[in-house]
């Protein structure tokens, strides 16, 4: 299957997801990362080797296909909407995904919301076009120091209802490509830090029998 992770910001999909790309890229699948900000220029202690940091990252999880945009760091929301969805339409387009897998909209990251709401009016393409693509799965992912912070309590946050198995090698494999970015791993207890991606995925694991879990929110399922 053909999934695209549609994501705000350079090292989002490896802190949210690494052990499940490095899965599905394992298993056969065939998954690309599309960037909305690819610079990331409003982030303190910004590598100045970002693009290759992220070069190294991909190379570790084993991406085949990265799409980049260049939308401003933390204020994506200045964009008008519908240049943000056709970005990602022209990615599901090229890729011809089949799963899409983007950020929660809860999260407390402006970028990571207006990323997300995007997403969502995207993966409506196949109802746009004359030759529909088949979507099969569109679901919201856990990116830790992101989704936690969902402090909205008016709007219903990130509830996990989908697990994927990803083992002491995964989470080794999700640290390994989350150090490849310069300065954005801290010290324990920060929730980028390696024992809180560990004891995170415990947890998830141990919600549906697993050992070692990444957890995501399904939203739209079909077969």
């Amino acid at each position: 299957m053909n999934y695209l992770f549609v994501v705000a910001h350079p090292d989002d999909e490896s802190n949210a997801a690494g052990g499940t790309i490095s899965r599905l890229i394992k298993e056969g699948h065939n998954v690309a990362v599309a960037i909305m900000s690819s610079q990331a220029a409003a982030r303190r202690g910004l590598s100045e080797t970002l693009s290759t940091d992220e070069e190294r990252a991909l190379d570790i999880l084993g991406v085949q296909k990265v799409y980049h945009a260049d939308f401003p760091n933390i204020q994506m929301n200045t964009v008008p909407h519908l240049k943000l969805v056709q970005f990602i339409e022209s990615c599901i387009d090229d890729w011809q995904a089949e799963a899409i897998v983007t950020h929660h909209p809860t999260d407390t990251n402006n970028d990571h919301s207006t990323t997300s709401y995007a997403a969502q009016a995207a993966c409506r393409l196949f109802q746009r076009k004359a030759t529909p693509y088949k979507l099969k799965l569109f679901m919201y992912m856990e990116t830790p120091s992101a989704t936690e912070w969902s402090l909205d309590s008016s709007s219903g946050r990130f509830t996990p209802n989908y697990y994927v198995e990803i083992g002491a090698v995964g989470v080794e494999v999700k640290v390994k490509a989350m150090q490849a970015y310069k300065g954005v791993m801290r010290p324990y207890p920060h929730p980028r830090s390696e024992e809180v991606y560990k004891g995170l995925a415990a947890y998830r694991g141990c919600q549906a029998g697993l050992k070692y879990a990444e957890a995501f929110e399904v939203v739209f399922e079909a077969h």
